[in-house]
């Protein structure tokens, strides 16, 4: 645990202006969903509250919120352990995305003003600048940002809060896509596709370049996954065989 409570202990910033127990939510999810909390590990209460300095309380609510996501399982005579998130949560994931995407890229083009597609072109060049130096965490950012301006560009702002709830899968699988470079080269086209698409207000193109894109990233990501699926089975066979 010691290897990364601290980094949990971070992620969960406890000077935030917001509820204490969604405080904890929030750091706990986010680092399950990272990785940080390793699959399988279980969560002692006990001990985040005392390295936190807070009751259990809030760390009993967050698991129980978490559970509902199926990030965590509830082990009776154990406690709460770690799930790890399956090629069939990124299918799920992406799915979602892909009709909350089309909904809110064939919105905005209808009512985005001409400097709002300005500042998707910028972004998209800033973007493209960031892959050519190799600066990925840039180009992550940047692709985050271009799909966030969408949503709000869209003036859907229930469709917003209900993307938000999203978002820390999405910056995982988006992580392992876009630590590719033939993937952030493709992955920079297709918003180039889009854009252009959005600027003709084509929905049936539109729609068709969105949801391509989206499965071709998902393609990636369940490729790898299924990658490090196999890789943690072939170690744990290993280890079985090993005499003692």
């Amino acid at each position: 645990m010691e290897e990364y409570i601290e980094d949990v202990i971070r992620l969960t910033d406890l000077s935030q202006n917001k509820p204490l127990n969604q405080i904890v939510f929030e750091g706990l999810r986010l680092a399950i969903i990272k990785g940080i909390i390793p699959v399988g590990e279980r969560i002692n209460e006990k001990e985040y509250a005392l390295r936190m300095n807070i009751s259990r309380t809030p760390i009993r609510e967050a698991l129980r919120r978490i559970e509902d996501e199926g990030l965590v399982e509830y082990i009776p005579n154990y406690g709460t352990v770690v799930k790890k998130v399956t090629v069939a949560d990124a299918k799920e994931i992406y799915d979602i995305r892909e009709a909350l995407e089309i909904m809110a890229t064939t919105n905005a083009m209808n009512i985005m003003a001409t400097e709002e597609f300005d500042e998707l072109e910028a972004l998209l060049a800033k973007t493209e600048k960031a892959n050519n130096e190799d600066d990925i965490d840039l180009v992550i950012q940047c692709f985050s940002e271009f799909n966030s301006l969408i949503y709000h560009f869209s003036r859907m702002p229930r469709l917003e809060s209900i993307v938000k709830k999203l978002k820390d899968y999405v910056a995982r699988f988006r992580d392992i896509s876009l630590a590719d470079y033939p993937r952030r080269e493709e992955a920079l086209l297709e918003h180039y596709y889009i854009l252009n698409s959005m600027k003709k207000k084509d929905y049936e193109q539109v729609a068709l370049t969105v949801r391509e894109h989206l499965r071709r990233s998902e393609r990636f990501v369940v490729e790898e996954l299924e990658r490090r699926e196999s890789a943690a089975d072939s170690e744990k066979a290993d280890l079985d065989e090993t005499p003692l």
